[in-house]
């Protein structure tokens, strides 16, 4: 038993009694439901802080089998998401598949920060949304140990004429190789350097490229499908309310 102090973000709160709130926190080193008693009155100094997708530093005691949130300060509440029904689809949808993807006393920093950085650029700029959701599912991939190889075709071994992303292998190929694989999702050079970066990249620059429209719609399917597989769940929108 005790207190420990961390920064983390609120993933989900489920209302619990007349005043109190129950919600789950991913901190630097794992998910951790906690009680928030008192949170849901108007006078709360744990109101703002324990609202969904608040990132803040919170102060937590840890019982025999619980813990409970004694004191938060928000350092960023994510506005612009809140008053934007789209931005707020999308976030709703990372903030699922990033609760599903983790667990108590996990090494979780790089999650966070990939959470963190996905909803900034969503609040705070004018990417396309379902680019940044690419970005975003294709680096928890890479992240949780599914990192594609890119640097040339599995099959036959060639860097040149890639054309076809493999769901199967993990991997790109050529034209040839990948017309006779079943899980190959067809993509265009744009598509396939845009694998590249983001597989490989600093988490500081992920977000610092564009794509043309027709290369967005083919980076969506390919990380759509990768992610349903490799997390063996079909993720839809309309899932998430």
């Amino acid at each position: 038993m005790g207190s420990l102090k961390t920064k983390g973000i609120i993933l989900l709160e489920n209302n619990m009694g007349d005043f109190d709130k129950m919600v789950t926190l991913l901190t630097p080193s794992g998910k951790i439901g906690c009680a928030a008693k008192g949170s849901r009155r108007n006078n709360s100094s744990l109101m703002a802080g324990t609202q969904y997708l608040c990132f803040g530093d919170y102060v937590i005691y840890k019982g025999n089998n619980s813990y409970r949130i004694n004191s938060c300060e928000p350092i960023e509440v994510f506005y612009n998401i809140r008053m934007d029904l789209d931005k707020l689809k999308y976030a709703a949808h990372i903030s699922k598949i990033v609760n599903d993807v983790t667990d108590e006393n996990q090494n979780t920093y790089r999650i966070l920060q990939l959470i963190l950085n996905t909803l900034y650029v969503i609040s705070e700029t004018d990417k396309n949304l379902d680019l940044a959701l690419s970005v975003f599912r294709l680096r928890l991939l890479c992240i949780m140990g599914f990192v594609p190889q890119v640097d040339k075709c599995l099959a036959c071994g060639k860097n040149n004429n890639i054309k076809y992303f493999s769901i199967k292998d993990n991997s790109v190929k050529c034209d040839e190789c990948g017309r006779a694989d079943k899980s190959a999702i067809g993509i265009s050079p744009s598509t396939y350097d845009a694998i590249k970066y983001v597989s490989s990249v600093e988490a500081k620059k992920l977000f610092s490229f564009d794509i043309p429209e027709e290369a967005i719609k083919e980076i969506d399917l390919v990380t759509k499908i990768y992610l349903n597989e490799k997390l063996e769940k079909e993720y839809k929108f309309e899932n998430i309310w």
